[in-house]
């Protein structure tokens, strides 16, 4: 509760920013999947594809100056999975990435998304108890892994600053031990409004 906290303090100062200096700030709420290559087996040991399921999530930026700022975004499988398919071990990916983006207009309602940086995947492996003294005890243990991701999309304004977004994602995973490939592409669409001058 505190970290949602902390994020919605975060979202309310950008867009107070936003609006008192002329930049531009964006939210929107999204759903996609995911999709890698196929589960692959060496030297006898089976790696999963890190492909399917739904995952909604979040993203927001502060366009600064000539349309160039950060964005953040937080995109999660809904539903659990097992991991290797049939196996008894459930688990759950999050993706999660701060960027450089560039939005230009392309007309009117249509903007354009550019966006780079860097992240991390964290898999959560549930029915496994975890404590610390920061965060207490967890039923579940993780697996994180550092990542760089790219993406792009396209922003129709369909009323006023309310805007639609088709989108895509390419994740580079380091070391992603657990499934047969380093790379995720994640696709989906976003609902999202702008504050501030569009």
């Amino acid at each position: 509760m505190k970290k949602l906290t902390l994020v919605v303090l975060a979202l309310v100062s950008f867009l107070f920013a936003s609006n008192a200096f002329g930049q531009q700030f964006d939210a929107a709420f999204g759903v996609g999947t995911i999709t890698s290559s196929s589960s692959t087996i060496t030297n006898g040991l089976y790696f999963p594809s890190d492909t399917g399921g739904a995952y909604p999530g979040f993203t927001a930026d502060l366009l600064l100056r000539h349309r160039i700022g950060v964005e953040g975004e937080l995109y999660w499988r809904a539903s659990q999975n097992l991991y290797g398919g049939s196996g008894s071990q459930p688990y759950r990916p999050l993706f999660y990435a701060f960027n450089a983006i560039w939005a230009p207009k392309l007309s009117k309602n249509f903007t354009a998304e550019l966006l780079a940086g860097i992240g991390g995947e964290d898999v959560r492996f549930y029915g496994v108890g975890n404590c610390n003294n920061f965060f207490g005890c967890t039923n579940y243990a993780s697996s994180n892994h550092f990542m760089g991701d790219f993406g792009a999309g396209l922003r129709a304004y369909i009323w006023h600053n309310v805007f639609v977004r088709p989108e895509v994602r390419v994740y580079f995973i380091n070391n992603n031990v657990e499934f047969s490939s380093n790379t995720v592409v994640r696709y989906g669409g976003s609902l999202g409004y702008s504050f501030g001058g569009r």
